[in-house]
C-alpha cells in the first residue's frame, strides 16, 4: 500500500525576519555545514570539558538484525551540572537570576546562579549520604517547584541517572517507571497545588513503591503541609537531609557517553519506552539549539511552560537555558488559576522576553480571548515566541503572532521528539521567512527527509513519512533494558538507507519546506485517500466559530474509514452544516467529516496533546482504555454522552 499522504492545504502567508531582529540575531545563516561532525565539535566547545574527547563520533548502523550503536565525544569528560551552574558563578555571574518561581497559590521565590550552586551542592551531598552513587537511578515525582530543578541537577552532578515523572500520573504509571529503572530512590512531595486546591501525592508514591525491592529511600518535599503517612527507616524529609547538608560539593567528571536521564514515551499504545540520553552529546545539542533557535541573550527572561517531567523541559527549561546562563520563569499551576489571564500576569510581572508553549494552550487562549489578552496586561516585553508538542494550526499561529506577539515577535515552531533529545526542525528567527504551521526544515547539522514506504524521497508538493538521515549528538542511545526495541522502533524499517523513522507523517511544500501531518497512526484512509488529521483540524480551526478541533478516523462500512470531528466553539454558536461546507470549500469533498460534534473540551494528555484514540473509541462504541494520563478524566465521559445524544 502507498505510504503517500494526500497534500490537502496550502498556506500562502509569509513573515520575513524583522530587520531589527535579524541585525542582532545569534545565528545569521541556516546553511548546512559540509562537515557535520566538525560542526558539532565546534558546538561542543561551547561547553567546559575537564578532558578532551578522543573520538568525536562513531556510528555502527543496524543491518536489520544487529543493534545500532552511536557515540559522540567519547573519552571527553565533563560534569553536566557544573556546565549548567558552577561555570556561570566562576565567570562572575553568580548574581544573575537563574529562576523566578511562581507557585499556583501566589508564593514566589527567586534563585540566582549562586543560590542554585549552593542548593545543588546540598542536594548532591544529601544524595551521597543516602547511598546514591554513579549509575544509580533516581525517580523524581514532583510538581514544577524549585526543588525539582535542584534535585535533578544534583543527580546529574554525582553521575547518577534521573527519570522525571509527571506529578499527576497515577500510582500505577509511577510504579512501572520505578520498577523498570530499578530505582534506589524516589523523590516526591506531600502534595501539590492543582486548579486551586492542595492535591495529595504521598499516598500515590507509597502505593507505587510498596514491595519494590530496589527502593531504599523516599525523599519527601514539604509543599502543602498536609499530614502524610511516613515509613520510618525508608522515608526522609527534604528539610532534614537536604537543607542541613553542607553547601559546597566537589564535583567529579564523567565520560560524555555516561547516561544522564531516562525519559519514558507516553505509552498511549503499548508499554512506555525508557529512552536513554547521555551527557556530552545531549548537552551539546540542547545548549546550542537553545542559543540558536531562541536567540538567547544575557538579558533575556525566558519562559518555557512545559512541566518539568516532559522532555521539552529537560532540554528547554533545564539543560539548554542553564548551560547558556539564561534567566527563566517556572510556574507550578494551571493557566486558568485563579483566572484565565494568569499567564499574561506572569509575563508582565517578570518582563518575559521569550514565551515557549504548546499549540493546545494557544488554541485554548483563542477560545478564551478571541480578540487577544485583556488590555490591562502589558506584553510588550515579548520579543520571541515558540511552539512545541504538535503541529500548530495556521490560524492559531497567526493569532499567537498578532495577539500575543503584537505582530512583531517571530515564532519558532519547533519539531522534535523525546527520541531526538532537542530540536531538529525549527526556524532561525533572524534568518527564516516564517510560514504559519511549518517548522520549515532541519537545523544546521541535522537532516530531515520525507520519504515513501520504500525510503525514496518524495517530490516537492508530496507527502509521506518523516525520517532523519544520519545521526546527531542529542539522539537517544537505546531503550532502557531493551536495545532490540530501540532497533525495531526507530532503525529497522529503513535500515538499508540508515534512516531514523520518526513515526510522523509530513509533506514538502513547493519550496521543500516540511509540514507535519501528525502521527502515521493518526492518518485516515477514506476510500483510498490517506488524509492527515492535522490538516483537517486546521481547516476546522480556520472557521471563525471554532477554537479547537480534534479529528479521528472511524469505522465506515462504505469507505472503510470516515472522518469524525470534535470541535470547541470559539465564542460563537457552531453551525455544523456551515462547518462542513467550509471544509468542502477549503480542502474538498473527500475531507468533509461524516459527523461533527460540538464539545466543551477535548481529551488532552498532561503534556497537552489530544488523545485522539479515545475519540475514535467513543464513536466506534469501544470501551475506553486507560485515561490516567489525561488532564481531566471526566472529559471522555462528557463527550460520550454528547455523541449518544446527537445520535438519538
Amino acid at each position: 500500500m502507498s505510504e503517500e499522504i494526500s497534500n490537502l492545504l496550502t498556506e500562502l502567508r509569509r513573515y520575513p525576519a524583522p530587520d531589527d531582529f535579524a541585525a542582532q540575531a545569534n545565528v545569521t545563516s541556516g546553511d548546512q555545514p559540509e562537515d557535520v561532525v566538525a560542526f558539532w565539535e565546534t558546538q561542543a566547545k561551547r561547553l567546559d570539558w575537564a578532558e578532551p574527547w578522543t573520538s568525536a563520533h562513531e556510528w555502527t548502523p543496524t543491518d536489520g538484525e544487529s543493534i545500532p550503536v552511536a557515540t559522540w565525544f567519547a573519552g571527553g569528560k565533563l560534569n553536566v551540572a557544573v556546565n549548567c551552574v558552577d561555570r556561570h558563578v566562576d565567570a562572575g555571574r553568580g548574581d544573575t537570576v537563574a529562576f523566578h518561581f511562581e507557585g499556583e497559590p501566589g508564593d514566589r521565590r527567586t534563585l540566582t546562579y549562586a543560590d542554585l550552586q549552593r542548593e545543588v551542592a546540598k542536594a548532591a551531598n544529601a544524595l551521597e549520604a543516602l547511598g546514591i552513587v554513579e549509575g544509580d537511578r533516581v525517580v523524581v515525582y514532583l510538581p514544577v517547584i524549585p526543588e525539582t530543578v535542584i534535585i535533578t541537577l544534583a543527580i546529574a552532578r554525582i553521575g547518577a541517572i534521573h527519570s522525571l515523572v509527571f506529578g499527576g500520573f497515577s500510582a500505577e504509571a509511577l510504579r512501572f517507571r520505578v520498577e523498570d529503572t530499578g530505582a534506589k530512590l524516589l523523590v516526591t512531595t506531600d502534595g501539590q497545588y492543582r486548579r486551586g486546591s492542595a492535591v495529595p501525592v504521598k499516598a500515590a508514591a507509597d502505593e507505587a513503591v510498596a514491595g519494590v525491592a530496589s527502593i531504599e529511600h523516599v525523599l519527601v518535599v514539604k509543599r502543602t503541609g498536609d499530614d502524610v503517612p511516613f515509613t520510618e527507616g525508608r522515608d526522609v524529609w527534604w528539610h532534614d537531609v537536604v537543607d542541613n547538608a553542607p553547601d559546597t560539593h566537589e564535583p567529579k567528571y564523567f565520560d560524555a557517553e555516561t547516561p544522564l536521564f531516562i525519559i519514558y514515551t507516553s505509552g498511549t499504545t503499548g508499554k512506555p519506552k525508557g529512552l536513554v540520553h547521555t551527557s556530552g552529546g545531549y548537552l551539546t545539542h540542547a545548549s546550542w539549539s537553545h542559543w540558536a533557535v531562541f536567540d538567547a541573550k544575557p538579558d533575556d527572561v525566558y519562559w518555557c511552560t512545559a512541566d518539568l517531567a516532559w522532555v521539552t523541559a529537560h532540554s528547554y527549561v533545564l539543560y539548554g537555558p542553564l548551560s547558556n546562563g539564561t534567566t527563566s520563569v517556572i510556574y507550578e499551576g494551571t493557566p486558568n488559576t485563579p483566572t484565565r489571564d494568569r499567564h499574561f500576569e506572569i509575563i508582565e510581572r517578570y518582563g518575559v522576553t521569550t514565551y515557549y508553549t504548546a499549540p493546545t494552550l494557544i488554541r485554548t487562549f483563542m477560545t478564551w480571548f478571541p480578540d487577544g489578552p485583556p488590555a490591562q496586561h502589558d506584553l510588550s516585553s515579548l520579543r520571541l515566541l515558540g511552539s512545541v508538542g504538535e503541529a500548530i494550526n495556521p490560524e492559531a499561529w497567526v493569532w499567537f503572532h498578532e495577539r500575543i506577539g503584537g505582530g512583531r515577535s517571530p515564532i519558532v515552531d519547533t519539531w522534535w521528539q523525546s527520541e531526538t533529545g532537542a530540536a531538529v526542525m525549527a526556524p532561525l528567527p533572524g534568518v527564516s521567512t516564517l510560514k504559519p504551521g511549518s517548522s520549515l526544515r532541519a537545523l544546521p547539522g541535522l537532516r530531515a527527509l520525507v520519504v515513501d514506504g520504500e525510503g525514496i524521497e518524495v517530490p516537492h508538493g508530496s507527502g509521506g513519512l518523516l525520517v532523519l538521515a544520519g545521526t546527531w549528538p542529542g539522539m537517544a542511545r537505546t531503550v532502557w533494558g531493551n536495545p532490540a526495541r530501540y532497533r525495531d522502533s526507530y532503525w529497522a524499517r529503513f535500515a538499508e538507507q540508515g534512516y531514523f523513522f520518526s513515526g510522523d507523517g509530513a509533506k514538502y511544500d513547493g519550496d521543500g519546506d516540511v509540514w507535519l501531518l501528525g502521527r502515521v497512526d493518526d492518518v485516515i484512509n477514506v476510500s483510498g485517500h490517506r488524509l492527515s488529521t492535522i490538516e483537517i483540524e486546521s481547516a476546522l480551526v480556520s472557521h471563525p466559530t471554532v477554537g479547537e478541533a480534534g479529528v479521528v478516523g472511524v469505522a465506515d462500512p462504505v469507505t472503510g474509514e470516515a472522518i469524525a470531528a470534535f470541535v470547541i466553539g470559539g465564542g460563537q454558536d457552531v453551525d455544523v452544516a456551515a462547518l462542513k461546507a467550509h471544509v468542502r470549500s477549503v480542502i474538498g469533498p473527500v475531507a468533509v467529516p461524516r459527523e461533527i460534534h460540538v464539545v466543551p473540551d477535548l481529551p488532552k494528555t498532561r503534556s497537552g496533546k489530544i488523545m485522539r484514540r479515545l475519540l475514535a473509541d467513543i464513536v466506534d462504541g469501544r470501551l475506553l482504555g486507560d485515561t490516567t494520563s489525561l488532564q481531566d478524566e471526566t472529559v471522555p465521559h462528557t463527550i460520550k454522552e454528547i455523541v449518544a445524544t446527537t445520535r438519538s
